[in-house]
């Protein structure tokens, strides 16, 4: 990472520890220091740059470094966009972190940089994560691999139990760091992706065959669904789709939406999810 990009990358990870709830306050530039390896007059420096882009951010010998004006939604969306696209390049703006300011406002900004310095600093981090339709489960262990955007929302990937899992980022409730260290090279995050279809990142394998018609060859032949997919031309000009995905689930749901035009050759499990899952859908209208 360049130097301007290291200065920036630091100066946003300033403003997230300021603003997070779970920071033991008040926090010391000379502590700020040390955290990132740099002198204290560097840190001084960069809170000089951060009031001269409009962050009314301070130091003092009572309250420690702190902002004491309120960030707007739209303030919070642009450092966000600018810190994620320092950490990856690939990411592009849609409503997924305008919709995770609104419903953590500064929490969103202040997690994303806590499980960013687990991240880069290979620690364990202690989430408290609100799963659907149960209570908050509090203190859990995870290590932190990777903050990524899939289907709308902000995800974080981490080890957990053993496995690698998702979270959502609007419903991690805390975030700390233990200072535990973790061997990030244990995990084959690039694999994960490699045969995820959708958003589900799991380490089964599944090799699939799928019978398309004309109509939709010509619209999945342009597009790269699963990095290892096989297109087969048949004399009909349908085509025989392969290739190999961690989830039937997430595939069935895609092919019923499909509709008429894309039918399941191979494995036979997934020809039964497709009927049944059709077949489910069906009950819902009276003919």
């Amino acid at each position: 990472m360049f130097d301007f990009q290291t200065k920036f990358k630091r100066q946003i990870e300033i403003i997230g520890i300021c603003l997070s709830p779970d920071i033991q306050k008040p926090v010391r530039t000379y502590e700020l220091a040390t955290l990132f390896n740099v002198e204290e007059l560097t840190i001084k420096r960069d809170l000089k740059d951060l009031r001269s882009y409009g962050i009314d951010i301070h130091s003092t010998k009572r309250e420690g470094v702190c902002i004491t004006s309120e960030l707007s939604n739209q303030k919070l969306i642009d450092i966000i966009l600018d810190y994620t696209s320092l950490n990856h390049n690939d990411y592009a703006l849609d409503k997924s972190t305008s919709l995770l300011v609104e419903k953590l406002g500064v929490k969103a900004l202040s997690s994303i940089v806590a499980l960013q310095l687990c991240i880069d600093n290979d620690e364990c981090a202690i989430i408290d994560y609100n799963k659907v339709g149960t209570k908050i489960e509090q203190s859990r262990e995870v290590e932190p691999l990777l903050i990524f955007q899939n289907e709308g929302s902000w995800r974080l990937l981490a080890g957990s139990d053993g496995k690698m899992k998702q979270f959502l980022l609007d419903k991690i409730t805390c975030v700390r760091s233990t200072g535990k260290k973790f061997r990030k090279k244990n995990y084959n995050v690039k694999d994960l992706f490699k045969y995820s279809w959708k958003t589900w990142l799991g380490e089964d394998k599944y090799h699939i065959k799928l019978w398309l018609s004309e109509f939709w060859a010509e619209r999945v032949k342009p597009r790269i669904l699963v990095t290892d997919q096989k297109l087969t031309k048949q004399q009909d000009d349908s085509v025989i789709f392969e290739c190999t995905v961690n989830s039937l689930n997430e595939i069935a749901g895609w092919i019923v939406s499909r509709g008429e035009g894309v039918k399941v050759l191979e494995p036979e499990e997934l020809r039964t999810l497709v009927i049944n899952l059709a077949e489910g859908t069906l009950k819902n209208y009276s003919r």
